[in-house]
């Protein structure tokens, strides 16, 4: 089976990002309540940098990824290697969780025999430890 490259797109559309936010209020130390806190502690971030993060964080929301998946993804999208590491690793995902997510997904579509299944997970880049750890949490 192929690896499955989302366009950004879809990938916000899915995940019901696109839309107009409410405009933030103009008194001091106000937090719009859309904008996550982390977001106000990156000013020492590119805006490549913050891009990267915000567009791997909206993925990994829509969808499970393994670590290269994820990187390969945000590639994909037009950032160099160097920011979609960087960007991918500021999540600090639980990858194992993110194998047993799509171990779950793909049980749910089609049947897979325990190996097929370890198998396909490692294609989509997770270690044989992540793949074996999803394939259990999925039942197989």
């Amino acid at each position: 089976m192929k690896k499955l490259l989302v366009s950004v797109s879809v990938a916000i559309a899915a995940a019901g990002l696109i839309g107009t936010a409410a405009p933030a209020q103009a008194a001091e130390h106000v937090t719009p309540r859309n904008v996550s806190t982390a977001s106000y502690h990156a000013a020492k971030e590119s805006v490549a940098q913050q891009n990267a993060r915000r567009m791997a964080a909206s993925y990994l929301k829509t969808m499970p990824f393994s670590r290269t998946g994820l990187i390969d993804q945000l590639e994909y999208e037009g950032f160099t290697t160097k920011l979609a590491t960087y960007g991918v690793d500021k999540q600090h995902a639980n990858w194992n969780y993110q194998a047993a997510r799509m171990a779950k997904s793909y049980l749910r579509t089609m049947p897979f025999s325990r190996q097929g299944l370890i198998d396909q997970l490692e294609y989509e880049g997770f270690t044989t430890a992540q793949a074996t750890y999803g394939v259990k949490k999925a039942g197989l």
